[in-house]
């Protein structure tokens, strides 16, 4: 494999012991020159590299390492501060990055003293805008000017170039939510410049994917998606992250083979005390694969393995990165255990309380429908609508409309049905398509779709199934729904192209209803 052998050369690099680059062949080959000592500079070299990764513990080892042989290296500090965030999620948490910064220097003036150029100053000014005093939004939006700066200043350098790509995407929530996606194509576009140039620089090929991971722009990311494993295979999260791409395409054998790969990586890694947020993550999204592929034997397997996983002793709450520890395995459980009821259609009825989760009442209520258990439906719908009266909206809202059409479709009001559906859908569209696995746990589109189906309102159903396609692109279900409205309206030549696409996703499996209804209309068609 030609990626391969780029690789070995960047072992062989390595071992001339350049003091400023870093090829190492098992997190990515990154040139990061700075003042430190050679042997500081081998562990910062390496820190940045996982940093791009995302391993944050394993990040953090390296520049504490550099700090211990170099004390006053300022950069080993800067790379410590952006360890303990994740630079995506909406809260962070500014309390150990101004710890870390404190051991460096007590105020900003002194430490700043302690960067000997320029490029230096311009890294850790930018920082000490992020970990500052001040409103979130706006000390990411000034991080992200000041690394826009840095870049304008040194506009060849890809380490500065990765970092502000990664700025701009961390800004984004706070400058509006980015709905025309320029910050995001922005960010790529940065990225993919420094990919072309260095194919197995971690963090060009992970921002890309982040930049890019969404229906319409997802191709754009897929060679880097392929890539980045190969790229970082010792940081679980490098192994997990390509199937953000993955999912984007329906490409379900590689989504549950990454996350498999990403899962055991994680527990390899893991030390008591130290958060599962990786391991928990992957096995979330793998389980979410093997359901779309139909392997539901292996579907349980997660859910047998993120139950054991709770249950187990040793495992933190994962500090400010928000990661979780076996109170977010129990959480998950449950998860699981209600996707599998929703995307296997093994409808299992749930006592309706006033502590079930969302997706659990939503699981309740799907499946009260479809057993013809109205007592059940009627309470899920009345517990999750509560919840909207008490000030909850966005995807709460979402799943209470989703209950009270299937209500009203339980009673036959069909004007009704359509009224709720379309509220639901009323909160939805601005929001952007789902970044992994369908939420809610039973997609709006694909549920409308269905009902309107029951109901034979078989063009309207059509439409559903086309929009729920555009946002999960190869989704079982939704193809399988698309297949059935097809073959209602008469249009056996759509309805053979969904069917044959379903066949190739569900190849395994020929006990399966939807396997045995798809074989079955195109033989008819021979």
């Amino acid at each position: 494999m030609h990626f391969l052998k780029k690789l070995a050369a960047a072992t062989s690099l390595a071992a001339l012991g350049l003091p400023v680059s870093a090829q190492f062949d098992n997190v990515g080959s990154i040139d990061f020159p700075t003042s430190a000592t050679a042997e500081a500079q081998q562990h910062f070299l390496r820190g940045v590299a996982i940093l791009h990764s995302f391993g944050w513990e394993q990040a953090v080892e390296q520049f504490q390492a550099a700090q211990a042989v170099d004390p006053d290296f300022a950069l080993a500090y800067w790379g410590e501060s952006l360890s303990y965030n994740h630079p995506l999620y909406p809260q962070m948490n500014s309390t150990k990055p101004r710890e870390v910064l404190q051991r460096l220097g007590e105020n900003r003036e002194d430490r700043l003293a302690k960067a000997p150029t320029e490029r230096e100053k311009g890294f850790l000014n930018a920082v000490e805008i992020l970990w500052g005093e001040g409103d979130l939004d706006q000390r990411r939006i000034g991080y992200m000017e000041a690394m826009a700066e840095l870049y304008e200043q040194y506009p060849d350098d890809h380490e500065i170039a990765a970092f502000y790509a990664l700025s701009i995407l961390s800004a984004r929530s706070a400058a509006g939510g980015d709905r025309d996606y320029r910050m995001a194509i922005r960010a790529g576009t940065i990225a993919l410049d420094i990919f072309n140039a260095n194919p197995i620089h971690p963090g060009s090929a992970h921002y890309t994917i982040h930049a890019f991971d969404d229906p319409v722009h997802a191709q754009l990311a897929l060679e880097a998606a392929y890539r980045f494993a190969d790229i970082a295979p010792a940081v679980s999260h490098a192994r997990h992250m390509p199937t953000h791409i993955f999912i984007q395409h329906g490409m379900w054998d590689l989504v549950s083979g990454h996350n498999l790969s990403a899962h055991e990586a994680a527990m390899e890694l893991w030390e008591p005390g130290q958060s599962m947020g990786d391991a928990i993550h992957s096995l979330d999204w793998g389980q979410y694969g093997d359901l779309q592929r139909g392997d539901y034997e292996h579907a349980r397997w997660w859910m047998e393995r993120i139950e054991t996983m709770s249950r187990q002793d040793g495992f933190t709450e994962g500090g400010a990165r928000g990661q979780g520890g076996a109170a977010r395995a129990l959480n998950t459980v449950g998860l699981l255990h209600n996707r599998y009821i929703v995307d296997t259609e093994e409808w299992s009825l749930q006592q309706v309380t006033a502590d079930s989760p969302d997706h659990e009442l939503l699981a309740t209520a799907l499946s009260a429908y479809h057993l013809e258990e109205e007592a059940v439906l009627e309470a899920a719908e009345k517990e999750l609508r509560n919840r909207v009266d008490a000030g909850q909206d966005g995807f709460t809202a979402i799943m209470a409309n989703q209950a009270s059409a299937l209500m009203h479709a339980a009673m036959n009001h069909p004007s009704q049905v359509v009224e709720y559906f379309n509220k639901a859908v009323a909160i939805i569209s601005p929001m952007p398509p789902p970044r992994g696995s369908a939420n809610p746990i039973k997609p709006l589109y694909e549920m409308y779709g269905e009902v309107l189906l029951d109901m034979g309102k078989n063009a309207e159903a059509i439409e559903q199934f086309a929009l729920s396609l555009e946002r999960m692109p190869n989704r079982p279900r939704s193809l399988l729904g698309m297949a059935r409205a097809q073959a209602a309206t008469g249009d056996s030549t759509e309805a053979e192209k969904y069917y044959q696409v379903l066949l190739k996703i569900w190849e395994g499996d020929s006990s399966f209803e939807g396997v045995i209804e798809a074989n079955k209309y195109l033989d008819m068609g021979d």
